[in-house]
Order: C-alpha cells, then sequence, then structure tokens
C-alpha cells in the first residue's frame, strides 16, 4: 500500500498537469484481509491493496469528473484528460461553489498498530473459538472477519489539505441450530477492543432465548430495543435530518430547529473526544470535524449542511461523523419489571421510508423477538412489520441503558420504548 509521501507525490503530478480553473485531488488506499466461513470451517481468504485517485474540475461552473485505481504516468494524464474533457462539454452546474481553502483540522488517532500488523493465523485463531463453540452446541456457524487499514489525502487548488491514516476490525456471524438463527456483529478501531468471549456469549444467549418461536397478534407493546437495533433506526433517522430538505419543506423538520421535536431523554452528538469512536479530521467535501450536538434533550440543536446549501444560507456547514447516544443506567432486567409485558427486539432491517415528509418508516425485525412478562422471559416469537415516526418514538422512551460502542462509529444504549407499532407479523 502506498504511503503518505507517495500520495503527495502523485497530487503533485496532477496539479502541474490540470488546466482546469478548480480542482479537488481525492486518494485513498487501503489493505484488507477478510476471512469468510460457514458451515464451521474457512472457507475464503480475501485480502491485498486498494487505490482509488479520484479528481473533479471546474472551468468556471462547468464540472467533470473521473477516477483510475493505479498511479502511473499514464493513468495520471488519462484522469485528468478525462475529467477536464467531461466539464468542457458539461452543462453548467448551478450548486458549483469554490473548493475548500486550508482549514484548521482536529488532530485525531484512527490508527491502531496492532490491528494494522494482525496476521491471518490471528484472525483465524478468534474465529476457531467461535467454531469450535457452535460444534459443542451443535449448530452451524457462518460469518466473516475483516481487517482494514486505509489512508486517506485531499487537497484542492485552493489551498487545502488534509491525511487521515486508520484501522477497523470487524466480526459478525450467524448461527443456526434447526429451525433457529440469530446474529451478532461488532466493529472497532482496534482489534483488542473486541472480546470474542463476550460475542459468543452474547451470540449463545440469542440462540437459546428463540428456542421454538411462537406466533403472537400484532399490537401496540413496550418493546426493548437492543443496540443494534437502535442503531439501524438511528441511521436512518439522520438520513433525513439534513438541513436543506428541512428548509424545502420535504422533511418532518421544517422550522423545528431549537424546537423540542424528540423526546426528553433524547440527547446525541457526534465527538471527539471519545478513543472507542472514529473520528476522521474532514470530509470528502473538505469540511473540517468539529464536535457537534445534533439532539440535546429533544431540542434539535443543529442538522447537518453542505457546503454549497451553507453558503447560500450563511452558515457554517457541518457533517455526521459519528454517533454518541446519550445512555442511562437501566439494566434490561430492570427495564423488564418496569412494564407488565413487552418484546425485546435484537435487530431491525429492510428499513424504508414511507413518507419522507413525516418521516415514517417501516422495517422487519430480525435475529429473534422475546416475549416477557412480569420481570420474565417467556418465550420467543415470530418476526413483525413495524412502521414508526421514528422521532415521534423518542418521545416514548421510558429509560435508557448503558451506551456502548456497537461500531467504530457508534456508542448506542438498549432503549425501553412504549408501544412500538407493530403492523403485521412473518411467518420467519
Amino acid at each position: 500500500m502506498i504511503d503518505r509521501q507517495k500520495m503527495i507525490i502523485i497530487a503533485e503530478k496532477i496539479r502541474k498537469k490540470c488546466c482546469a480553473d478548480d480542482y479537488i485531488i481525492r486518494i485513498s488506499a487501503q489493505h484488507d484481509h477478510l476471512v469468510r466461513f460457514a458451515r464451521n470451517g474457512i472457507t475464503q481468504h480475501i485480502g491485498g491493496d486498494k487505490l482509488r485517485i479520484s479528481l473533479k474540475v471546474a472551468f468556471d461552473n462547468k464540472t467533470g469528473s473521473a477516477s483510475i485505481n493505479q498511479s502511473d504516468s499514464d493513468s495520471l494524464d488519462q484522469l485528468i484528460k478525462s475529467a477536464e474533457s467531461i466539464a468542457r462539454i458539461n452543462k453548467p452546474d448551478p450548486e458549483y461553489i469554490k473548493t475548500a481553502t486550508a482549514q484548521q483540522l482536529p488532530k485525531v488517532d484512527n490508527f491502531d498498530r496492532e490491528t494494522s500488523e494482525l496476521n491471518e493465523a490471528a484472525m483465524i485463531d478468534r474465529i476457531k473459538l467461535c467454531i469450535d463453540n457452535a460444534r459443542k452446541l451443535k449448530a452451524q456457524l457462518a460469518g466473516i472477519a475483516e481487517k482494514h487499514h486505509g489512508l486517506t489525502y485531499l487537497t484542492t487548488r485552493n489551498g487545502f489539505e488534509g491525511f487521515d491514516r486508520d484501522s477497523s476490525y470487524a466480526h459478525s456471524m450467524t448461527i443456526q441450530k434447526d429451525e433457529i438463527e440469530t446474529k451478532v456483529s461488532r466493529s472497532a478501531k482496534a482489534v483488542d477492543e473486541i472480546d470474542m468471549n463476550s460475542l459468543i456469549d452474547q451470540l449463545n444467549n440469542q440462540l437459546a432465548s428463540l428456542e421454538k418461536p411462537q406466533a403472537m397478534n400484532i399490537e401496540r407493546i413496550p418493546v426493548i430495543m437492543r443496540p443494534p437495533a437502535v442503531l439501524n433506526w438511528l441511521i436512518f433517522l439522520f438520513w433525513i435530518l439534513d438541513r436543506r430538505s428541512a428548509d424545502e419543506g420535504v422533511s418532518p423538520f421544517t422550522d423545528q430547529l431549537n424546537k423540542k421535536c424528540f423526546g426528553d431523554n433524547f440527547t446525541i452528538r457526534s465527538v471527539l473526544d471519545d478513543s472507542a469512536l472514529s473520528t476522521p479530521p474532514f470530509n470528502w467535501e473538505g469540511i473540517p470535524t468539529q464536535p457537534t450536538t445534533w439532539v440535546e434533550q429533544g431540542i434539535l440543536k443543529n442538522m447537518p449542511v453542505t457546503r454549497y446549501y451553507a453558503q447560500k444560507i450563511g452558515i457554517e456547514p457541518v457533517f455526521v461523523f459519528n454517533f454518541d447516544f446519550k445512555g442511562d443506567n437501566s439494566s434490561e432486567a430492570e427495564m423488564m419489571k418496569s412494564v407488565p409485558r413487552g418484546l425485546i427486539i435484537n435487530n431491525l432491517w429492510y428499513i424504508r421510508q414511507v413518507d419522507r415528509k413525516t418521516g415514517e418508516m417501516t422495517g422487519l425485525t430480525r435475529d429473534g423477538v422475546m416475549y416477557f412478562e412480569d420481570g420474565k422471559i417467556i418465550r420467543s416469537v415470530n418476526n413483525f412489520r413495524w412502521n414508526e415516526i421514528l422521532h415521534e418514538m423518542t418521545k416514548r422512551i421510558i429509560s435508557l441503558g448503558p451506551s456502548v460502542p456497537q461500531e467504530t462509529y457508534a456508542r448506542i444504549p438498549t432503549l425501553l420504548i412504549d408501544a412500538f407499532n407493530l403492523v403485521d407479523s412473518t411467518t420467519f
């Protein structure tokens, strides 16, 4: 994999030959190693280096872009020629703005050397623990372990220059026994942040709780939503939380800035000071990363905004780079005792938009659903389809668990939510 100095040399070669009025050069390099496993055995190793060099140019406000995956002189010449040719014949871009100037970037550390140097034997040892566990349970295991080490470089004609180095390790696995199937996953900046024994215990507990699922009718019912499920709906909530959509009247957050449109105990930020979370120093537009409170105790404080739209309305651009969802200290046991009956949901998927303007979404539960009464899990039940307006749902949060790292970019609590809207049951 190329290093930072090589990236600078590539950018300088492009800079010297590029004739455009403006340009932005993006270079990313990554070394990956992935180990797939299925039916309790290793099935595939995938590894190697990736390189992507992108160039976006502008002649006046006519833009063009191209990308390549090789850094030889002929390829760089072709990159410049392609981007400039497209720009010259393109129609004017009404949303073109000049590229970013030099910026003060935060000092961050997204790199763990031990993770970047992790070899395949060590990865297989971690997988072997999981396979041995599945064999003891007379179950079948499948999944993937991933190690990534990346470099990112961004520079513009107007003086912006930024560099980042990162690492990550991820492990996901699905276990199947008879007709029961469930999954767990986790990613982190550093491999040592993922305790495989804890992940195996989580998988085993989910599997044990799902024996002989029974049919259950749909209703509005309290649910305990575990961190993977919470993160999945949170991603879709932020998908519609941008300032421009709100100002144009096509989201539920029109005229809601600095107003309470979430629940009292809903606070979420993007932070720089949590060592467990990835914090890139800039984004691909050249916007510097800055700590931002999005929602505080239910009040909408900020919305993501691009450089173009920020300039248009006269504010500073800002973007979401991680999720720090403030939790509390309620345990699952305490949550189950605080309501007469309810469900525990491991995860959500197939989330889709029903009505962008109201914020209504639909989706399915997955990886198992448990029914509880009087503080005790009674049985597992079938999966469900649900419909919810996500920001309105936060007003029905009864209690929160401790916020825990779930992915490299997210610290998430377990939630107890009242009257979760189940609209249909499934056959699986």
